[in-house]
C-alpha cells in the first residue's frame, strides 16, 4: 500500500505513494527533512485533478513544514500528507483508518495531524491504527486541541510587529483585509477587531462570511475583489499561491501577513512584492502557532509553553524584516536561508 518513489537528496528525503482500493485511499506522504527530528506536518484532504497536482502540492507543503519547524525552534523535520477526496460516497472512517496504516508503515519518520479538509474525528480514525498522530483532545494540564486559535494568535502578533515597522503603529486604526474566514481566519478577525482594527473580509462560504460580518461590523467583498481593496494589511488565510503575477499588481496594501501556506506562486513573486514596496511576512514563519501547539501535544508540554513559543514568532519576524530591509532583499529568501542553515547545521552534527 505504501510505495517509496524518491530516495534521499538535498531537496527531498522521501516521497511515498499510498493507495488502498477497498477504502478509496489515494495520496502521497512527502518527507522533506528529518534532520531536526521526525517529519511533522498535517494531512490535507482535497480534490486534485491529477496525481501530478497532488504530488506537487505535497512536496511544496513538506518543504514549507521543514522551514516552519526549523524557524520555530521545534525538534521536528518537515513532512506532509496529501490525500485525494474520492468522488461520490465513501466510508470516511475506513479511509482514514487505512491512512493510519500507511503512517504506521513509515515507522515514526512522519507524524501526522489535521490540515485543510480533515477533522478531529479523522485523526481519531488514524489514531486507531498508529500513535504517530497529534491534534487530538488536550489532556488535563497539557497542550492540545484545536490548533487554529494558536495559528491565528501568531499571525495577529506578527501583524502587530510588522505594522509597527511598516506604519509606525500597531493595528489600531488600520484596515485589515482578510481572505478566508474559516477556523483560523475567523479567530484572526476577532483579534484584529479587539485591537481596534477595521475589517474587510471575503470567503467562498457566503453564509459564514455574512454571519461574521454582522458579529464584527466588517465589510464584505467578493473573493475576487479582496486583493484590490483599499487596505493597509492584506492577510491571506485560504489556500496558497494567492500572490502571483496577476494579483501582485492589484494589491493596494503595504503589508502582507496571513495564515495561508505557500502564498507565493513562484520565487519571483517575492521579488515582485519588494519591487512594489510591499512588505511580505513569510507565511511559514508567522503561521507556526498551529504546529507549535500540535508539537507540544505530541511532546507532552503545557499550554503555557505553547504561549511562550508562539510569543517568539513576532520577534523573529521583526529581526528578519530588519535584515531584509537593510540588505534590500526579498524577505522570503532571507527566511529560506535562515531555515536552510538550521537544517544543514543539524545534518552536519548528525553526520
Amino acid at each position: 500500500m505504501v510505495q517509496r518513489v524518491v530516495g534521499r537528496n538535498d531537496l527531498q528525503e522521501g516521497l511515498h505513494l499510498i493507495n488502498d482500493e477497498r477504502s478509496g485511499l489515494s495520496g502521497v506522504i512527502a518527507i522533506h527533512s528529518t534532520a531536526l527530528g521526525p517529519a511533522a506536518g498535517g494531512c490535507r484532504f482535497w480534490h486534485y485533478e491529477s496525481d501530478e497536482a497532488m504530488t506537487h502540492d505535497a512536496v511544496r507543503l513538506a518543504r514549507g513544514m521543514s522551514y516552519k519547524n526549523a524557524l520555530a525552534g521545534l525538534p521536528f523535520g518537515g513532512g506532509k500528507a496529501v490525500l485525494r477526496r474520492p468522488l461520490g460516497e465513501f466510508d470516511r472512517a475506513a479511509l482514514f483508518g487505512a491512512f493510519g496504516d500507511a503512517v504506521a508503515a513509515l515507522g515514526g519518520s512522519y507524524i501526522t495531524a489535521e490540515d485543510v479538509g480533515t477533522s478531529l474525528d479523522d485523526m481519531h480514525a488514524v489514531h486507531q491504527r498508529t500513535s504517530f498522530v497529534a491534534g487530538l483532545e488536550p489532556q488535563p494540564g497539557k497542550a492540545g486541541g484545536d490548533p487554529s486559535p494558536w495559528t491565528a494568535l501568531g499571525v495577529f502578533q506578527s501583524i502587530q510587529a510588522a505594522s509597527k515597522l511598516t506604519f509606525g503603529s500597531d493595528v489600531e486604526g488600520l484596515t485589515v483585509a482578510i481572505q478566508g474566514v474559516g477556523n483560523v481566519g475567523a479567530h484572526l478577525c476577532r483579534l484584529v477587531k479587539e485591537a481596534g482594527g477595521r475589517l474587510i473580509i471575503a470567503d467562498v462560504d457566503r453564509a459564514r462570511v455574512n454571519h461574521l460580518a454582522q458579529e464584527l461590523d466588517a465589510r464584505v467583498v467578493d473573493v475576487d475583489d479582496i486583493l484590490a481593496v483599499e487596505a493597509d494589511v492584506f492577510a491571506p488565510c485560504a489556500l496558497g499561491a494567492v500572490l502571483n503575477d496577476y494579483s501582485i499588481p492589484r494589491l493596494k496594501a503595504r503589508l502582507v501577513c496571513g495564515a495561508a501556506n505557500n502564498q507565493l506562486a513562484t520565487d519571483e513573486d517575492g521579488a515582485a512584492l519588494l519591487e512594489r514596496g510591499i512588505v511580505y511576512a513569510p507565511d511559514y514563519l508567522v503561521n507556526a502557532g498551529g504546529i507549535i501547539n500540535v508539537s507540544a501535544e505530541y511532546l507532552g508540554e503545557t499550554t503555557e509553553q505553547v504561549r511562550q513559543r508562539v510569543g517568539q514568532i513576532p520577534n523573529r519576524l521583526a529581526a528578519l524584516l530588519a535584515s531584509a530591509d537593510r540588505d534590500r532583499r526579498p524577505t522570503h529568501r532571507v527566511a529560506d536561508e535562515m531555515a536552510e542553515q538550521i537544517i544543514v547545521s543539524a545534518r552536519r552534527v548528525a553526520a
